[in-house]
């Protein structure tokens, strides 16, 4: 998704490009009257803002938003949380100073760092993957439950079918 962002941006820069060479063109041939060549600057003066409304919007936003979610990532950290670094060391989280965390990777040696220094929190990923997973598998249950209840309906007007009542 992300290449798709890239390709309209690169799209929408071209675009400005071209509107400012038609302007520069215009404003050299110097036969242009007055009125035009000020609807001409305007036109692109326009284009440009878009063309910053569109950027802010594809590019800077989304990126400010990762590393919004990033910091509080990095700031609700628990003793006993699996992490990777950036270097993509892996290890457990074993003690939490201000900007500051120990480590302990898997042959017990432990290693200080910063926090701006982890990528992401192992543990919170696998604890939200089993939350949609057991929510998926409630909706299914409910839905075999339906279905049987459903099932259970039929056979039973299919069985009142062949009955005379008196």
């Amino acid at each position: 998704m992300k290449k798709h962002f890239v390709k309209f941006g690169f799209v929408a820069s071209l675009t400005a490009l071209a509107a400012g060479a038609m302007t520069v063109t215009a404003s050299a041939e110097g036969t242009a009257s007055t009125a035009t060549s000020s609807a001409g600057m305007m036109s692109s003066l326009i284009i440009m803002v878009l063309l910053f409304a569109v950027m802010y919007f594809i590019l800077i936003r989304p990126q400010k938003k990762k590393e919004k979610e990033q910091k509080a990532m990095q700031n609700d950290l628990r003793m006993g949380d699996e992490i990777v670094t950036i270097g993509g060391i892996v290890g457990l989280v074993v003690k939490i100073a201000d900007d500051t965390v120990v480590i302990e990777c898997g042959d017990r040696s432990r290693i200080r760092m910063k926090k701006w220094a982890i990528q992401e929190n192992v543990t919170v990923r696998e604890d939200a993957e089993r939350a949609k997973a057991a929510a998926a598998a409630e909706i299914q249950k409910k839905k075999e439950a339906k279905k049987k209840g459903k099932d259970a309906a039929d056979t039973e007007q299919t069985e009142d079918k062949g009955m005379l009542k008196d």
